[in-house]
Parts: C-alpha cells; sequence; structure tokens
C-alpha cells in the first residue's frame, strides 16, 4: 500500500499528541513489507507520518517540491528533513527551483500520483493560501485518489 500525507502545520502542541495518535493509527494497518509512505518531509504531519512508517518498518519516499523548498522550511527543521531524505527509498522532484506555492502545490500533485491512498491531517476549512492542504484533497479528490482525513474531535487550528 502507498500511502501519501498531506497536512496543516503549525499544530499547537495538544492537537499534535492526538494527530499523532491517528497517523500511528494509520500505519499500523499495514504489514512493514507492504507499507511505502510517500511525503514532502515538512516540518509537522508530513515529518511525524514518514517517522512513523521508518519506525514500523516500511519504506518511504520523498517527494521535493523545489531546490529551495528546505531552505524555506523553519531552521529547526533541516535536521529532521536532512535525517528523513537520507533515509527514502526513492526521491522525486518537481525540477522546479523556487520554493512557492506553485512548487508546493506541483509536488503535492506528484505525491498524489504516486499514492493509493492519501491521508490528509486536515480540519475541512479552505486553505489559508493556494497549494494549503484544502488545495490537495481537493486535487486528490478530482483524481480519483481516496482521501482518509485525520483530525482530533474537537481540536481547532490556531
Amino acid at each position: 500500500m502507498r500511502l501519501g500525507i498531506t497536512g496543516l502545520r503549525g499544530l499547537t502542541a495538544q492537537v499534535e499528541k492526538g494527530v499523532r495518535a491517528l497517523l500511528a493509527d494509520e500505519v499500523r494497518q499495514f504489514a512493514p513489507a507492504e507499507l511505502c509512505g510517500v511525503s514532502c518531509l515538512a516540518d509537522g504531519p508530513d515529518a511525524w507520518f514518514a517517522e512513523m512508517v521508518i519506525e514500523h518498518g516500511g519504506r518511504c519516499e520523498a517527494v521535493v517540491p523545489a531546490e529551495e523548498y528546505r531552505a524555506g522550511l523553519p531552521a529547526w527543521h533541516h535536521a529532521t528533513y536532512d535525517a528523513l531524505l537520507a533515509k527514502a527509498a526513492r526521491v522525486h522532484s518537481t525540477g522546479l527551483r523556487r520554493s512557492d506555492a506553485q512548487a508546493h502545490m506541483a509536488g503535492s500533485e506528484i505525491l498524489v500520483g504516486l499514492v493509493d491512498r492519501l491521508i490528509a491531517v486536515w480540519d475541512g476549512l479552505p486553505a489559508r493560501g493556494y497549494g494549503g492542504t484544502a488545495d490537495v484533497v481537493a486535487y486528490a479528490e478530482r483524481t480519483g485518489v481516496p482521501v482518509t482525513v485525520v483530525w482530533p474531535e474537537g481540536a481547532t487550528r490556531d
């Protein structure tokens, strides 16, 4: 099973705890030998999911939206990003240089095209900018990729 991840970033510690539990439940549904997680490895749900897939014994593939993507991530996340990228069984790239909303959406479109199912850490609200979680979910639905939304009951985004 090839599972992809998209999700909201900047979650509170309380919401993070609930999201991590829900993601772990999703990952544990699959035998390690049959599981491949696909992620852009951003801080938050992308990285948590990739770490869980690897810890579970599955493979992880990375999608790099742009050459400058890493530089646009928070500095505190660089070590985690680098470690996960180094563990990726395969790295996919958009070929774009600038890390902007268009590159992020292009990366998400590649990710959706690689997976059997997309997990979305999403509160169901509209995207706050082009290429946000809501846009990725809509793209997956338009292209026929099943989406599983995970969001802790009662949780809110800032």
